[in-house]
């Protein structure tokens, strides 16, 4: 299972018809059209995610009263609570750079030997998502859900093929084979 992580895109869904891929700004102003129509189960989805998306949401600025973050914001750096034994805390003392600097080293490890299947896992994790949102009520929506999960294409497929057809491809593109 894949999903380009490169680009950010979006799916807009007017029922079970897909109306366009692409941009956020495209596929809102898709959704936004169908509403004016007088359509009324409109829904955009990421396409990295599975989660729908509210198009008029926008991040929130933090308020001017909000205390400075700890941490080196200006380098991204933000300090959060890590709880650990007392035998985790004295490994860490002995290492070079301390603490903090062996936990980078430490993350950034585990973040390259585990690549290909923290990628298989939120691909799956964002087919699940967008299914859900996208055919929870449909019949053999359970049964292809623990396909996905069990690994069985062909069983996922022959499920999924009574679906309407743009859910149908959409979930198939999603899952890498679409």
């Amino acid at each position: 299972m894949s999903v380009n992580q490169d680009a950010e895109t979006y799916t807009a869904f007017s029922g079970a018809r897909r109306l366009v891929s692409g941009p956020l700004a495209i596929a809102s102003a898709a959704a936004q059209a169908e509403a004016e129509a007088g359509a009324t189960h409109l829904v955009i989805l990421s396409d990295q995610t599975g989660r729908a998306v509210d198009p008029a949401a926008t991040p929130q600025a933090p308020s001017p009263q909000e205390k400075p973050a700890r941490g080196r914001p200006k380098l991204g750096v933000t300090a959060r609570e890590v709880t650990l034994l007392p035998r985790h805390w004295d490994w860490l003392a002995t290492q070079p750079g301390g603490a903090s600097a062996a936990l980078r080293r430490l993350v950034d490890a585990a973040r390259r030997d585990n690549l290909g299947a923290d990628q298989a896992r939120q691909a799956q994790e964002a087919l699940h998502r967008a299914m859900t949102v996208l055919a929870g009520d449909l019949p053999g929506y359970e049964e292809a859900l623990r396909s996905l999960y069990s690994g069985d294409r062909e069983r996922f497929d022959g499920l999924t093929a009574a679906w309407p057809i743009d859910i149908a491809n959409y979930l198939h593109k999603l899952s890498g084979r679409g």
